[in-house]
């Protein structure tokens, strides 16, 4: 697995599709716990048959990047409870390690993608690093106003429950919270999350690194009024039923960034089930041939 370092900080990466047949690269930013493998490979197909060029990579302490165990904890519960603001890094760090990866890779400008706390941490980097960001596109997010977006009591319930002990009880704990948070519109896709469990506690079983994850999302500051100064196409994707992430987080996203398109998904919650892959798709990629004409 090749790594790139940035600032310290080694990110495993991995491309597909290069080089692009006339786009700029796709970069995808994955959220809380998430890893390089956590979306289906059938997804980005659906990119790179099209000429995009696609990167994934582990967000710091996933996967195969750095892992801050030197770090500690800090005091979770308080950060949750919003009693400290120790958290062992922050959203704007995360970002700039994926500006790194970009710069070390040479890529740059790239349309970035990101889901969840990945559309946190990619609205951070078209604010910190806009040169590098020709277009954005966050999913089931927020903007780090604490009025929009919170979780609902179960949803929180089930994301903060004591880490499994085996890779049996990490699928059995990772479905019954997939359950919570799937919304109603559409069957629940248990053989693939299944999966998808099993093949991420294979490669990196890591809690104490979602648990600062959840520290940087927590003690995120609020970047609405930031978000208003961006200046590329966006669009903003978010399920009605999003227990989560709820939908008031991304309406607001929306309408931070002027001009940005607002795709909702009836009936879903915090995913993207199968049978809306090519909505999703054919929007993302309309949002970055949008961005290339202007650029042109």
């Amino acid at each position: 697995m090749p790594t790139a370092s940035t600032g310290g900080v080694e990110i495993a990466y991995e491309l597909s599709g290069f080089p692009p047949r006339g786009h700029l690269p796709l970069l995808f930013v994955q959220g809380l716990g998430g890893q390089l493998i956590s979306w289906d490979e059938a997804f980005f197909d659906k990119f790179t048959e099209r000429g995009f060029g696609v990167v994934r990579f582990d967000n710091r302490d996933s996967g195969f990047s750095t892992k801050f165990e030197t770090t500690g904890l800090g005091h979770l519960g308080q950060i949750i409870n919003g009693e400290s603001t120790s958290a062992a890094y922050s959203i704007s760090d995360m970002a700039n390690d994926a500006a790194g990866l970009v710069n070390a890779l040479g890529i740059g400008p790239v349309h970035v993608v990101g889901v969840s706390m990945g559309g946190m941490i990619s609205q951070a980097l078209a604010i910190g690093h806009p040169n590098l960001v020709a277009s954005l596109c966050s999913i089931m997010s927020s903007t780090g106003d604490r009025s929009v977006g919170s979780p609902t009591a179960e949803a929180l319930d089930a994301l903060l429950k004591p880490p499994p002990s085996s890779r049996e009880e990490a699928i059995e704990s990772g479905l019954a919270t997939w359950r919570v948070i799937w919304g109603g519109g559409y069957p629940f896709e248990e053989e693939m999350i299944q999966d998808k469990i099993g093949r991420e506690y294979d490669r990196s079983f890591y809690p104490a690194g979602v648990a600062r994850q959840i520290g940087a999302i927590v003690t995120a500051i609020d970047r609405t009024d930031a978000l208003g100064k961006l200046r590329m196409p966006a669009l903003v994707i978010h399920g009605d039923q999003d227990p989560l992430i709820t939908f008031s987080g991304g309406e607001a996203t929306a309408s931070a960034i002027a001009g940005s398109r607002f795709l909702a998904l009836p009936g879903v919650g915090h995913c993207i089930p199968r049978p809306l892959w090519d909505t999703v798709v054919d929007a993302i990629i309309e949002n970055a041939i949008q961005a290339e004409v202007e650029r042109a």
